[in-house]
């Protein structure tokens, strides 16, 4: 079963773009990075996947329910927005209660848990918290009803080390029951390192979708050779993208064939080469810096 399904999703402001012809799914009980640049069309689709706006044609699906069917279709859903507003007036326990409200059920336990574990000052009041502090009561409140679909916008700004990994343990575990994350972030390390697929965004458009180990391992390389004196010109060989001179070292992104990459570097005659896979920031520049083609389904 597919917790999301985003099926040919547009919204256009007008004359300004949104997104176009977003689609791809997320399978139930995984961790799903969702990355791009500021600008890209991050916030608008999870707006557009949470009923928050109403898109411009296209669909979205929550375990199989259409999102513009009504709030039925988003119960069982936690969220955190990139921008963290509260009620400032309200005690921070009070605020907590308020939002579990929204959920059928008693949550006082799992809240108290959540909110020692986060390190959440229950008396202080909204108006009163840092940025920091602000985005751990977001998190409390959307895990404390335990969720079937947690959202996270940029769950991790304004968070110290310890809480971040306090926090990616805890949707770990959840993940580990059945949960599904759907985890938006400039943060592209922590997106590798927690998600096991991603979605590429870029000027509103899907530049790709494929598992983490998959897009470092298949698309492309970082290649650094090294030559006695000036570097030869690789810029013309077909699939080098990023190509950065240092004395005499190049180094650079190939993702196309790897005889003819050994046949141009073996006829430049370097003193040392390597070839490594490259981080998933590195993939994300390099296609972001090529408009990108869509990779292929989660």
């Amino acid at each position: 079963m597919h917790a999301i399904e985003i099926d040919a999703l547009t919204k256009r402001y007008g004359a300004r773009r949104g997104i176009e012809n977003v689609t791809f799914s997320v399978p139930a009980g995984t961790m799903f990075g969702f990355i791009g640049p500021n600008g890209a069309g991050k916030t608008t689709t999870i707006r557009l996947l949470l009923g928050l706006i109403f898109p411009t044609s296209g669909a979205a699906r929550l375990f199989g329910r259409d999102v513009a069917a009504g709030p039925a279709a988003r119960a069982g859903v936690g969220y955190v927005p990139g921008e963290t507003s509260l009620y400032p007036a309200m005690r921070v326990a009070d605020l907590l209660a308020f939002a579990g409200r929204f959920h059928p059920g008693d949550h006082a336990r799992r809240r108290a848990e959540l909110a020692e574990a986060f390190d959440v000052d229950l008396a202080a009041r909204a108006g009163e918290l840092s940025l920091g502090n602000r985005k751990k009561v977001a998190i409390v409140a959307a895990l404390q009803h335990r969720p079937r679909l947690v959202v996270l916008d940029e769950p991790t700004s304004g968070l110290d080390p310890v809480i971040k990994a306090r926090l990616f343990e805890i949707l770990r575990r959840e993940v580990a029951g059945g949960t599904t994350v759907f985890f938006s972030s400039h943060a592209l390390a922590e997106v590798q390192a927690e998600c096991r697929a991603v979605a590429v965004l870029s000027e509103g458009r899907l530049v790709a979708v494929d598992d983490v180990a998959e897009l470092r391992g298949r698309q492309a390389r970082r290649v650094r050779a090294t030559f006695d004196g000036s570097p030869v010109d690789l810029a013309g060989l077909r699939g080098v993208a990023g190509l950065l001179r240092d004395g005499d070292t190049a180094t650079f992104l190939y993702d196309g064939p790897m005889p003819a990459l050994l046949a141009a570097l073996a006829a430049a005659g370097p003193t040392d080469v390597q070839i490594v896979e490259p981080s998933l920031e590195e993939i994300f520049l390099h296609y972001y810096a090529k408009g990108g083609d869509h990779v292929g389904p989660a």
